[in-house]
C-alpha cells in the first residue's frame, strides 16, 4: 500500500527522495572519504615495517610544543653501534644502518633532481621487503666491499630509461661517480605520507655511500626488527637498556637517543581521525536534517489527503497502532529508497575517484549498515508526528472531511 502511494505521487516522491538522497550522499560520502584517508595512511605506516623500532636522535611524534632544542644536540646513531645492538639484544632478529639524502642523478645528459638516495647496510632488505620488477637486490659481497651498484625505483627508471627493463646494467652518475643499476623496484604508487617513496628513490651500499656523502648531513638511523613472537613494546624496552649501555649513561641521566615505534604513530593517527569523523558526521548530518524536514512535510500532506481513507479504515475496525505503523513504514520505506540511491552515488563516485586519482576510496560494510540505520531512524522521526496525528483521528469526523 505504501509503495502504491509512492508510485501514484511521483513528483512528491521524487522531492522527498531527493532530500534524503542528498543527505545520505553527504554523510556517507564524508565518512567514506575520511575513513579511506585514515585507512590509506595506516596502510602506508604499516608498509614501513611491522614490529620495527627506529633508533634516531629525533622523536618522530610531537605537537606544537615539540622540543626540538632538546634533541638537536643529541648524537646521531653510529654504524659501529649496529654490531653492539645485535650482540646485546636477544630480541633483535635483523638490524640495519641507513641514511637518506636528496640529490641529483645523471644518465646520458639527462639530470633527475630531488631523488632520495638510501645508503643502507646488509640487512635492510630483510626488514624492508622489496619486490623487484627487474633485476635483483644488492648482494652481501657488494655491501661488504662497497661496490658502486644500485637498485632504483620505478619512476626513476621510467624517467631516465623510458622502460624499466632498459635500466638493468646501465651506468648512472651520482656525484660524478658511475653506479651500475642492478635492479628496479616494483612500482608502489602514490603515497600520502611520503613513507619510503621507493618509486622516486635509489638504494646503494652504505660502504659506498659514505665515500660520497657525509653522515652528519644525512640524518642516519638504525632500524631494528624483532622476532615474530616479540612485541614492539618488549623490543623497545630492551633496546632502551641496550642503547643506554652503549652510550654509557648513568641511571639518573636522560637518554640521548629516541626509539620510534610505528605502532605509536599509528595510534596517534587513529586518535586524530576521531575528531575528523565526528566533524564529517556533523557536516553530513546537517544535510540530512534538510531531507528529514522534507519527508515530514510530505507525510503531513499525505495524512491530510488520505483522511477519508483513514476514517473508513478505523470505522471497519483498524486499531490505532495499525494506522500508526502504516504511516511510519511509508516514511521509513521512503527514506530507505533515498538512502540506497545516495549510497549508490557514493559507490559510483568512489569508483571514479579511485581510478582517476589513484587514491583508493573504500565504502565499508559499516558505512552501508549506517546508511540503513540512519534511514530508518530518519523515517521514524520524520513520520512519527503525522502518523500519531492520523492514528488519533475520529473515524466519523475523518470520513466526513
Amino acid at each position: 500500500m505504501a509503495l502504491q502511494e509512492l508510485l501514484k505521487n511521483k513528483l512528491r516522491t521524487f522531492l522527498s527522495l531527493f532530500g534524503v538522497t542528498i543527505g545520505i550522499f553527504c554523510i556517507i560520502g564524508v565518512l567514506a572519504t575520511v575513513n579511506s584517508l585514515q585507512r590509506n595512511i595506516q596502510n602506508e605506516i604499516k608498509s614501513m615495517g611491522d614490529n620495527i623500532i627506529f633508533i634516531d636522535k629525533w622523536v618522530w611524534s610531537g605537537g606544537p610544543d615539540y622540543p626540538w632544542w632538546k634533541f638537536v644536540n643529541r648524537p646521531y646513531p653510529k654504524f659501529h653501534e649496529l654490531k653492539q645492538i645485535k650482540e646485546r639484544s636477544p630480541s633483535t632478529q635483523y638490524a640495519a644502518f641507513f641514511y637518506d639524502i636528496s640529490d641529483n642523478i645523471e644518465f646520458g645528459g639527462s639530470i633527475l633532481s630531488g631523488v632520495k638516495i638510501y645508503g643502507a647496510s646488509e640487512e635492510y632488505n630483510q626488514i624492508q621487503k622489496l619486490t623487484f620488477a627487474q633485476g635483483r637486490y644488492i648482494s652481501d659481497a657488494e655491501f661488504n666491499y662497497g661496490t658502486n651498484v644500485a637498485v632504483i625505483g620505478d619512476e626513476v627508471a621510467t624517467k631516465l630509461f623510458t622502460l624499466s627493463e632498459a635500466a638493468i646494467n646501465k651506468d648512472i652518475k651520482l656525484k660524478g661517480r658511475l653506479v651500475k643499476v642492478i635492479g628496479v623496484i616494483k612500482k608502489q604508487g602514490k603515497q600520502l605520507t611520503g613513507g619510503w617513496d621507493y618509486d622516486k628513490s635509489i638504494i646503494i651500499p652504505y660502504a659506498f655511500a659514505k665515500t660520497i656523502y657525509l653522515e652528519r648531513f644525512s640524518d642516519p638511523k638504525i632500524m631494528v626488527k624483532g622476532y615474530e613472537h616479540i612485541t614492539s613494546t618488549v623490543l623497545k624496552d630492551e633496546l632502551d637498556g641496550v642503547m643506554r649501555s652503549i652510550h654509557r649513561l648513568s641511571p639518573t641521566k636522560e637518554s640521548d637517543f629516541a626509539l620510534n615505534d610505528l605502532n605509536d604513530i599509528s595510534k596517534e593517527v587513529e586518535a586524530a581521525f576521531v575528531g575528523l569523523n565526528i566533524g564529517g558526521a556533523i557536516i553530513g548530518g546537517i544535510s540530512l536534517i534538510v531531507g528529514l524536514f522534507g519527508v515530514a512535510n510530505i507525510m503531513f500532506v499525505t495524512v491530510k489527503e488520505r483522511t477519508p481513507q483513514i476514517g473508513l479504515k478505523k470505522a471497519i475496525g483498524a486499531k490505532r497502532h495499525i494506522i500508526l505503523t502504516e504511516f511510519l513504514l511509508e516514511a521509513a520505506f521512503l527514506c530507505i529508497i533515498g538512502g540506497i540511491i545516495g549510497l549508490g552515488l557514493v559507490v559510483l563516485l568512489a569508483f571514479i575517484l579511485t581510478k582517476a586519482l589513484e587514491f583508493p576510496i573504500y565504502v565499508s560494510v559499516a558505512n552501508m549498515a549506517w546508511t540503513f540505520f540512519i534511514c530508518i531512524l530518519v523515517g521514524i522521526i520524520a513520520g512519527i508526528i503525522p502518523a500519531m496525528q492520523a492514528a488519533k483521528m475520529d473515524p466519523v469526523v475523518a470520513i466526513r472531511s
